[in-house]
């Protein structure tokens, strides 16, 4: 059943995409009076569909993309539509029509962020210069000297960096050494991170967490362990210490906690912004499958929900899609430069999983995919591949340059060339998905 709602809801996700990007390259098309003798979605034979005006609307056999066919988009190609054939257009003109299918598809994700951001737009902790919460024992941060509590003042050649802009520089730069600036009680220390690996992932790591208040969520109902809450313990504490070590973090608190080894803990926490102490036994509980000492509380960091105005909403939304653009951004000229591995790529079976999981998430999460597809399509269809739409503008801009048209032969070769490298990076993201979701052996 999950695996049919993955392949609905990525239909669904996909079908939108598409309809979306060939409207771009449709209505700039007829706004520059070129006709449009095909709108499909898919390719290969005509299954069904209806023709309307001059255009024939359809679906076809294979259900993976789409195109618009317009008179004449193929030089050499005979045509009766004179002056409405593609190639009778100012470059200039071609250039708009490649251009509006990314375009509208960057239009869709701003739309979509901001509309969401309208209804549910989360606070959460982001601060510039984090203090660090949490170190993983044999990970990167803590092999260069990091130590829980410091405050990153510095990262690389950012002053004052956000964690998203600390994150962003460590995925795409594994085992690849950054000075590092931190302030730990009062005193500036420079140190050196190299960015740990992650083979399946394909990106770099540095085993750490920022610090922010951890919260209860709720009760473990699934551990049957009910300590906290004979303790007095509700869900909106926020839980400050155990016995003396400051928490900083969700796994802090699990390993305060398995330190204890059973017995009984004092538990520092908020309510109200008042402080308060209580004593807590814990006892052993199991979750997902293996059996730890624990309190039975779920834990959550402190998130703020509001609804920001349209201004707001919007301003919001171009900021957090150009952040997502540089992250892409980054992670292509990552790989070109081979700081980041391929397998960091999601195919289509991966989006295929995520569709299904955004869904059944809910509304708002299913929304947030869309937008994030919406600005990957955009911009991997700006990438100047022969056959993209990134290649048809960069040939246009040669022409345009040159002052005449490129050797019909030339452009062949080179849509072909294109056509096998598209059809090669089809072929290794789908068997990096299978690599990604097959048991270990």
């Amino acid at each position: 059943m999950e695996l049919l709602q993955n392949i609905w809801w990525y239909l669904v996700l996909i079908g939108v995409m598409i309809l979306v990007h060939e409207l771009g390259h449709y209505w700039a098309a007829r706004y520059f009076d070129v006709k449009v003798e095909t709108f499909s979605f898919g390719f290969g034979p005509r299954l069904f569909g209806f023709r309307r005006g001059e255009t024939d609307f359809r679906f076809s056999l294979i259900l993976f993309g789409g195109y618009v066919k317009m008179a004449g988009d193929v030089q050499g190609e005979e045509t009766s539509a004179g002056d409405r054939a593609l190639t009778a257009k100012p470059r200039w003109q071609r250039m708009i029509i490649a251009f509006a299918g990314p375009a509208i598809n960057l239009v869709l994700a701003v739309v979509l962020l901001t509309g969401l951001f309208m209804v549910s737009y989360e606070k959460t902790p982001n601060p510039s210069s984090p203090t660090i919460g949490y170190l993983a024992p044999d990970g990167a941060a803590a092999k260069a000297g990091v130590q829980e509590g410091d405050k990153v003042v510095q990262f690389n050649d950012i002053v004052d960096p956000s964690w998203e802009d600390m994150q962003i520089k460590i995925a795409t730069n594994g085992r690849s050494p950054m000075p590092l600036w931190v302030e730990r009680k009062g005193e500036r220390i420079r140190l050196t991170l190299t960015p740990g690996y992650d083979n399946q992932q394909g990106i770099g790591t540095a085993g750490w967490i920022f610090e922010v208040a951890v919260r209860i969520a709720g009760y473990n109902t699934e551990s049957n362990v009910k300590a906290a809450e004979q303790a007095g313990l509700k869900p909106g504490d926020t839980l400050v210490s155990i016995n003396g070590r400051v928490l900083r973090s969700a796994i802090s608190v699990n390993e305060a906690i398995n330190a204890a080894g059973g017995k009984p803990v004092e538990v520092v926490y908020l309510r109200d912004k008042n402080e308060y102490r209580t004593m807590v036994t814990p006892a052993k509980g199991t979750i997902e499958g293996k059996e730890r000492w624990m309190i039975g509380v779920a834990l959550a960091p402190t998130v703020e929900v509001v609804k920001l105005p349209f201004p707001q909403a919007l301003t919001e939304s171009v900021k957090k899609n150009a952040q997502f653009a540089g992250l892409i951004v980054n992670f292509l000229g990552g790989i070109v430069q081979q700081r980041v591995s391929p397998k960091s790529i999601e195919g289509p079976i991966r989006i295929a999983q995520m569709s299904g999981d955004a869904a059944r998430q809910g509304f708002l999460s299913f929304v947030i995919l869309m937008a994030g597809v919406s600005l990957n399509l955009a911009i991997f269809n700006l990438l100047p591949i022969p056959i993209l739409d990134g290649g048809v503008m960069l040939i246009l801009f040669i022409e345009m340059l040159m002052r005449r048209d490129l050797d019909l032969k030339v452009k062949e070769t080179v849509i072909k060339v294109g056509f096998v490298f598209l059809m090669a990076v089809v072929v290794f993201v789908i068997y990096n998905d299978i690599a990604k979701i097959r048991p270990p052996v």
